[in-house]
């Protein structure tokens, strides 16, 4: 059987905390934010998960909920691509990995299920998750052609004038076919504004090889919003109180 996997990227010191606990393993409701992540990959189907880590590794292992997943050191951050290069080790074999995000604990198995499902229907070699706000600004933008087909994800700071008016952004959520991942990762370079190795580069290498690179796009941002500050963890634990209310 193919073997559905995930990376969790989750090495961040998360500065605009304020805090000097790393930032996945800032609560809500007795819950680190990563244990969210973790839960929602589990609802997925996802089995064996690796967690990135890097700042004070040995407090986010105390104290996530979840002894059950593997770790891979980022010793310094150079990108999201470098973070999953790190991972590599747990690439082996086929099947499909999902590229999660520790600090976005709104994330949900619903939504993961969907992103993997139209994934497989449209065959696709990588299905980056993207969603349409109103105020892109920072973010990653999903660039299509004028029939609304994927041509890439490019970075804000490297975003030319017409790119920047896409309201469709990258949530840095992907399902990859883990082959195709291991592959790509090889061919990263750091050839940016920043030097740093970029995940969503592996999009044009799986395109380029002739293969398929999507975007599937949520309607509303919600499940893909992060939390960088005190004010956005507040946030989100008012959505997961709204959720559970909702629930009962």
């Amino acid at each position: 059987m193919n073997q559905l996997r995930a990376i969790i990227l989750a090495a961040g010191k998360g500065t605009r905390m304020k805090s000097e606990l790393p930032k996945v393993v800032h609560k809500i409701k007795d819950q680190c934010l990563v244990d969210y992540v973790i839960e929602a990959a589990r609802g997925a189907g996802v089995g064996e998960i690796c967690l990135v880590v890097g700042y004070k590794h040995e407090v986010v292992e105390k104290n996530i909920s979840y002894k059950d997943v593997y770790y891979a050191l980022q010793p310094e951050q150079l990108g999201t691509g470098h973070a999953v290069k790190c991972a590599g080790d747990f690439l082996e074999g086929t099947g499909e990995t999902l590229i999660l995000f520790g600090d976005t604990p709104l994330i949900t198995a619903e939504t993961l299920k969907r992103l993997i499902t139209y994934h497989r229907e449209k065959n696709d070699t990588v299905t980056v998750l993207s969603a349409m706000v109103e105020d892109p600004t920072g973010y990653g933008r999903i660039i299509r052609d004028p029939e609304g087909n994927f041509v890439k994800s490019v970075e804000h700071k490297d975003a030319n004038e017409e790119e920047l008016g896409s309201h469709e952004i990258n949530s840095g959520m992907y399902v990859f076919n883990t082959k195709e991942l291991r592959e790509a990762l090889q061919l990263l370079t750091p050839n940016n504004a920043q030097g740093e190795y970029y995940l969503p580069d592996t999009l044009t290498i799986i395109k380029e090889k002739g293969l398929r690179a999507d975007a599937f796009a949520l309607e509303d941002a919600e499940d893909i919003t992060g939390v960088n500050d005190r004010e956005q963890l507040a946030q989100a634990e008012e959505v997961i109180e709204r959720r559970e209310h909702v629930h009962f």
